[in-house]
């Protein structure tokens, strides 16, 4: 079976700072949410750069469906953070989701009839495609976020990267983003990178943590070893957020 995700000996660095030291990971499963953690500035985000083949690594070899990320850029959906977005420039939801379609079709070219197909189903798959003409705002933060979300949707994706997802959203628009990804990861696989360890109790299928090296088992459980490593502190400071499966087995080696 064709491996979504491999990453060999995989190192990154800015000038002479490392920012990602040795990371190793295989994904085999085309669909599946596999949910990151890790402190900020752990290298999060790097390492999403590096699956898309925005930042080459120094050492080691990248690969998306036996590919280098630069060759199967059709095959993977994008949503980083959107902290920077003008929200007052007058662009609707529908001109947002189809400029996920740029890639297929290039830059300041017209858009297709399958490309308005694919930008109409990413939108009715959010559950937003009554809010097409609407300026984009004018929705609440977790509108946005669905409306993002299609933009990297519309691009018919079999890997979907999230990076914080959840940022700025309150309890309710988290559920509501959650419950979408639990629909989403039956058809795709999905990597979400998070700090907040709350976010992946419920939904995701496999945990990694990420600070600087990457510590993945193949699982839902994380170990006191790899947590306390990650946060480079005692498992007892963080233990409000962590999942309840990890206390569970925490306290069981008690």
């Amino acid at each position: 079976m064709e491996k979504v995700i491999e990453l060999k000996d995989v190192w990154v660095r800015y000038g002479n700072q490392i920012i990602l030291e040795a990371i190793n990971l295989e994904l085999k499963d085309s669909s599946g949410l596999l949910g990151i953690i890790g402190p900020n500035g752990g290298g999060k985000t790097t390492f999403l750069k590096v699956l898309l083949g925005l930042l080459k690594p120094y050492r080691g070899s990248v690969k998306l469906f036996g590919k280098p990320p630069e060759k199967s850029k059709e095959l993977v959906g994008y949503v980083p953070q959107y902290r920077g977005f003008d929200f007052d420039f007058p662009i609707s939801v529908w001109e947002v989701v189809l400029t996920g379609r740029m890639s297929h079709t290039g830059f300041l070219k017209k858009y297709r009839e399958e490309d308005k197909k694919a930008a109409e189903e990413a939108l009715k798959t959010v559950e937003m495609f009554q809010y097409r003409n609407r300026q984009i705002g004018q929705l609440s933060g977790g509108q946005r976020q669905r409306v993002f979300i299609a933009r990297a949707l519309a691009t018919n994706p079999k890997l979907l990267l999230l990076d914080e997802p959840n940022a700025g959203l309150d309890p309710h628009m988290q559920d509501e983003l959650y419950r979408l990804l639990d629909r989403l990861k039956h058809e795709m696989a999905i990597i979400m990178v998070t700090h907040d360890l709350s976010a992946v109790s419920i939904y995701v299928d496999k945990i990694a943590c990420l600070n600087r090296t990457l510590y993945y088992h193949n699982s839902r459980e994380i170990s006191v070893k790899d947590l306390e490593a990650t946060y480079q502190c005692p498992v007892e400071l963080i233990a409000h957020g962590i999942p309840h499966r990890v206390l569970n087995n925490h306290e069981g080696n008690q």
